[in-house]
């Protein structure tokens, strides 16, 4: 696959206002109560910290890093923890932060994982859905955006580690 052209489809300006919203959001769910933020390596990083600063609640920072992708456009349907927490989330409220989710494979499995570990609460928050994709049913508390089933990338998402960068998030277009 080669990519012809990005075109802008949200752009920065309209995302920082989504999650301004949504920290809004998620500090009237959690109050005065921590949470802790589970950041999915590598595409929600850029995402997660605007996120945390937005939040007025206590915050702390986990990061794990799952995969179901390989150098494709689509998921593989085979998940793994590839880096897994450093501290325990028992009794804690977490909030798992996610760039995208479209299938539901890779999320379900993580959330299935994350409720052995016996948080207080359990929630998910996503910048973006894609429901048309969805295989796999999973509850998302908080979304940025639902888009269609088109690939994209920018504010973290990537194509082969490439385009993470960009402050917009954009539709590819293959070169045929």
């Amino acid at each position: 696959m080669k990519i012809k052209n990005i075109k802008e489809y949200l752009t920065e300006e309209q995302i920082e206002k989504r999650i301004r919203e949504l920290g809004a959001q998620i500090s009237e769910t959690y109050g005065e109560e921590p949470v802790c933020l589970i950041c999915i390596l590598k595409g929600s990083v850029f995402f997660t910290c605007e996120l945390a600063k937005r939040i007025t609640s206590p915050v702390e920072l986990e990061f794990m890093s799952v995969s179901s992708y390989g150098a494709g456009t689509s998921s593989s349907g085979v998940v793994r923890i590839v880096n897994d927490l450093g501290t325990s989330i028992e009794g804690k409220n977490v909030l798992v932060i996610e760039d995208i989710i479209d299938s539901g494979r890779t999320l379900s499995y993580l959330l299935e994982n994350l409720k052995t570990r016996n948080p207080k609460s359990l929630r998910l928050c996503t910048l973006l859905d894609k429901p048309d994709r969805r295989v796999v049913e999973v509850p998302v508390d908080f979304v940025g955006f639902e888009i269609p089933d088109e690939f994209v990338v920018g504010y973290g998402l990537d194509y082969d580690q490439k385009y993470r960068n960009l402050p917009y998030i954009g539709y590819v277009e293959i070169e045929e």
